[in-house]
């Protein structure tokens, strides 16, 4: 279901046709360029519970002038209270956070280049309170945090007026 961190527009996601996907001419996109700068737009697996969880998806940033990109949302409680990593073709970096009560606070961040137009694919491991943070298969962040010890439903994000497709999303318990 679609849901949004935040107030304005936004937070349309559509199955649309891109023969360049991973797993098919199907994917899932956050179509709706009208988001303003300080939302984020959240579509989200009702019928998912992890805490510990490994969790990844492709991801292909098509369009957007505030923020371009995308990630995902893991030990989700409601659309102001989760875990996100996302990469922003944008700023060229991948950062984690965790939004607490509608609030976003950076946990880590590296520089990488991940350009807008290219699939790439995002990889969480989430175990107690160690996050590990994966973009196209390399580790790239390291972090500890428990402030969501408890499960939650895991989702897609993008902000603002990024126009993201994604494809693959597959999530599992981690291995020992």
């Amino acid at each position: 279901s679609a849901a949004k961190t935040g107030d304005g527009p936004g937070s349309v996601w559509k199955v649309i046709e891109d023969s360049s996907a991973p797993r098919g001419p199907k994917v899932l996109a956050q179509t709706s360029a009208e988001g303003p700068k300080a939302m984020f737009n959240l579509c989200v697996a009702n019928e998912t519970n992890f805490s510990d969880v490994d969790l990844s998806v492709a991801l292909k940033p098509r369009e957007g002038e505030i923020d371009q990109g995308g990630g995902l949302v893991w030990r989700y409680k409601d659309a102001n209270n989760y875990y996100i990593a996302r990469m922003n073709p944008l700023e060229d970096n991948f950062r984690v956070y965790k939004v607490v009560a509608g609030k976003r606070s950076q946990l880590g961040s590296a520089e990488v280049e991940a350009p807008a137009g290219k699939w790439h694919t995002l990889r969480i491991i989430h175990k107690g309170d160690h996050i590990q943070c994966s973009l196209n298969g390399k580790l790239h962040l390291e972090v500890k945090d428990d402030t969501f010890k408890n499960a939650g439903k895991i989702g897609l994000w993008t902000k603002a007026d990024a126009v993201t497709s994604f494809d693959d999303l597959a999530a599992a318990v981690p291995a020992k």
